[in-house]
């Protein structure tokens, strides 16, 4: 697996962003806004959309199913999802960066074949398990300083399209990039069982807290996604809130941000 080559001298940012946010244009819009201070940073979006998938979906007559905080994805469903999310919600990013003068690259996880998927679980329909296979596109753009914008649509050796779980997928490029990660929430961390913030979680921790119903729903994927990363690149990761983006700068000092995922001893 080829590893980033830049000049630069920090390791890339992936920041994994969905839900409210892609609701809330000055959410998107001051998230950018301090991307766009980070000159000397190589930074990645990966995105999600939940909602706006749930919407199109409805629209079409279809309802939504998931189990275990992951979205079941019948094959009949492919096209709405992947034009959701690698369409309208992928431009609407790009097109917001454009607006702050970030030259914004639209992508999918299948584009310059940075990204293999599988088959994750039969019951969850399609939904692919992705793994890191090129950085190449990635390269050229990060050193181009671009910003790669990747919506979480990947592909199988056959070539059908899979939805993949955004989480996940922020998690393939920054192993692809050898990168930090950040995920970015609609809260401000992961709580315990007193409703408080962690500043750090491991993994005997979170299965406590699954077990009790503490963490649950979407989080619990989350949670796991940080815990496999954290695990896969010997580092912690950041779990924070969008609803304060300056915590970027923060987390690039080097200060606490959010809860940290830590890996296995």
């Amino acid at each position: 697996m080829k590893k980033l080559t830049t000049n630069l001298n920090k390791k890339p940012l992936v920041i994994k962003i969905g839900g409210a946010i892609l609701n809330q244009a000055s959410a998107l819009q001051a998230l950018l806004q301090v991307i766009s201070q980070l000159k000397d940073q190589a930074v990645v979006l990966v995105h999600g959309g939940g909602c706006v998938v749930d919407e199109m979906l409805e629209q079409s007559g279809f309802t939504t199913e998931k189990k275990n905080g992951l979205r079941i994805t019948p094959k009949a469903q492919i096209p709405v999802i992947s034009g959701a999310l690698a369409g309208n919600v992928n431009k609407s990013i790009v097109a917001a960066a454009a607006k702050l003068n970030i030259p914004a690259v639209g992508l999918s996880l299948c584009d310059g074949d940075m990204v293999a998927c599988q088959l994750a679980d039969t019951e969850l329909g399609a939904v692919g398990k992705p793994s890191p296979h090129s950085s190449k596109l990635l390269d050229s753009l990060v050193s181009g300083h671009f910003l790669p914008v990747i919506a979480s649509i990947g592909a199988l050796d056959n070539g059908e399209l899979v939805n993949v779980n955004a989480d996940d997928a922020a998690v393939v490029i920054c192993q692809l990039l050898n990168a930090e990660l950040l995920l970015l929430t609609d809260v401000n961390g992961v709580k315990d069982a007193q409703n408080q913030y962690l500043e750090t979680l491991n993994s005997r921790q979170a299965s406590q807290l699954i077990q009790q119903g503490v963490i649950a729903g979407g989080m619990t994927a989350k949670v796991n996604a940080a815990l496999k990363a954290a695990n896969q690149l010997r580092r912690s990761i950041a779990v924070a809130s969008w609803q304060s983006p300056e915590q970027i700068l923060r987390l690039l000092n080097g200060d606490g941000v959010g809860t940290r995922i830590q890996p296995d001893s």
